[in-house]
């Protein structure tokens, strides 16, 4: 497929590697411009290109940005073919993006992303950790392959995106509407806590909406006071923690 990537962080180039090594045509791209972009995120064969160039004549596009990262690109992401699947990975953080009133208000926060970007969105990579995502991939059929949810209200986009989460080295769950994309964010059972497929319905149907803020405020808060800042600890740290305060 061509697929094109809209930023260029730790998600977004572990994403073109993968999505590049499969076999699809890749293009990505971030806030700085082409030349900015890491040898590692084009090593096996995406190609660095503009935020519009990114965009143009491709199947699939992947937001792999912070929400304050949304005004840049919204008027190219609102004027694709209504037959282009957008997934975004991204998660609400009001420490990082400031505060969302409406997502704030109860609106659940990918349904708040699509109509912000007036088109349908799926939901997808955004319940796997930066470092389990580049370290944790595993061959189809494995028993130990970690699962990864997806919501988004058009079923072929759900496919599409299970599809391409199964050529990066997980198992695609298919978590239904986007109404119910909350049980997938930061604090909810599923979010970075590595479970295989089997798993994945009991996790989605234990989370509790209203807990979720304060489980993800205290995640933030342990691993900021544990790590630093920002600070990824490896793989299977962050599976503990993440278990441990939300499960």
């Amino acid at each position: 497929m061509k697929i094109g990537i809209l930023g260029a962080g730790a998600i977004g180039s572990t994403l073109a590697r993968t999505l590049a090594a499969a076999g699809h045509q890749v293009k990505i791209a971030n806030s700085r411009g082409p030349e900015t972009i890491s040898a590692r995120a084009l090593e096996n064969g995406a190609i660095a290109a503009t935020a519009a160039d990114a965009v143009n004549n491709v199947d699939v596009v992947i937001m792999s940005m912070p929400q304050r990262a949304f005004e840049k690109v919204r008027s190219l992401v609102t004027a694709l073919p209504e037959h282009t699947v957008v997934i975004d990975t991204s998660n609400y953080f009001p420490q990082r993006d400031g505060v969302n009133p409406a997502i704030e208000a109860g609106e659940v926060e990918s349904v708040w992303i699509q109509t912000f970007f007036e088109r349908p969105i799926v939901k997808a990579w955004n319940a796997i950790g930066t470092v389990p995502f580049a370290e944790n991939a595993l061959p189809e059929g494995h028993p130990d392959r970690v699962a990864i949810p997806v919501a988004g209200d058009r079923a072929h986009d759900r496919d599409i995106a299970i599809a391409l989460i199964s050529d990066t080295g997980f198992d695609g769950y298919d978590a239904g509407p986007l109404e119910d994309s909350w049980r997938q964010q930061p604090g909810a059972p599923v979010y970075c806590t590595n479970l295989r497929y089997s798993e994945i319905a009991t996790a989605l149907a234990a989370a509790e909406r209203e807990r979720l803020p304060k489980r993800r405020d205290l995640s933030v808060a342990v691993f900021a006071e544990r790590f630093g800042p920002g600070v990824n600890p490896d793989a299977a740290t962050i599976v503990r923690i993440s278990r441990a305060l939300q499960m």
